[in-house]
């Protein structure tokens, strides 16, 4: 082999080592950038694939807490649940008033209002005792018993008729009496209510209706 071959195979072997070390460069670099563009997009698509959950948990959450914040303050302001069954109205917390009226002669008014926060059910009709003396309570008009017990919303009034004496002088045991204790279902204590023009005259005929939710209804009989 002469000098000038021997120049040229080595050349040629050197360049194309040279090209096989370029080749595999580049192949490498490929490999590798593949493997961080797929990490960057499987990281997108984790993070895109998140997002939505975080946010419908983040949702359901504060839905949560309106739901808990509404039912504190329902509480606070003293709304009782709809099963909640209705008391019978407090005597301390109802007013009482007591009128007379012209028509029909010889009869009483009396209104009882609910002065409480909450619904609250008067049962059955008043007990009078009128005059300290009195040794029983007013007889009750059974013809006046309404078809339900009345329930009361704070503020709203229940009405009951009282026939103080017999209209034709029938009556019998009559007697002028200063004073009047009103009793209601539910309560022990009596409540003291002022007579109109500070005494009323009692006789046997006297009675009181059931309470009714108006006062002509109270005033029928």
């Amino acid at each position: 082999m002469n000098v000038t071959a021997y120049r040229r195979g080595r050349t040629v072997r050197t360049i194309a080592a040279s090209m096989l070390a370029v080749a595999a460069l580049g192949l490498t670099a490929a490999c590798g950038g593949s493997g961080d563009g797929g990490s960057d997009d499987e990281g997108k698509a984790k993070s895109s694939a998140s997002a939505p959950a975080d946010k419908t948990a983040k949702g359901g959450s504060a839905d949560a807490k309106d739901a808990k914040d509404a039912k504190t303050q329902a509480q606070k302001i003293g709304a009782a649940p709809e099963d909640e069954p209705i008391g019978d109205c407090d005597v301390n917390k109802t007013a009482f008033s007591l009128k007379k009226v012209k028509n029909p002669i010889n009869h009483l008014l009396l209104k009882a209002t609910n002065g409480a926060g909450v619904d609250c059910k008067l049962v059955g009709y008043p007990g009078l005792k009128f005059g300290e003396d009195a040794q029983s309570a007013t007889p009750v008009n059974e013809d006046s018993q309404p078809q339900s017990v009345v329930v009361l919303a704070p503020g709203e009034s229940a009405y009951a008729g009282i026939t103080t004496s017999s209209g034709d002088g029938s009556g019998s045991e009559g007697s002028e009496v200063n004073s009047l204790e009103v009793f209601i279902d539910g309560s022990e204590d009596p409540a003291s209510v002022e007579l109109p023009g500070g005494s009323v005259y009692i006789d046997s005929a006297a009675q009181v209706t059931y309470w009714q939710t108006t006062a002509q209804d109270a005033l029928t009989w």
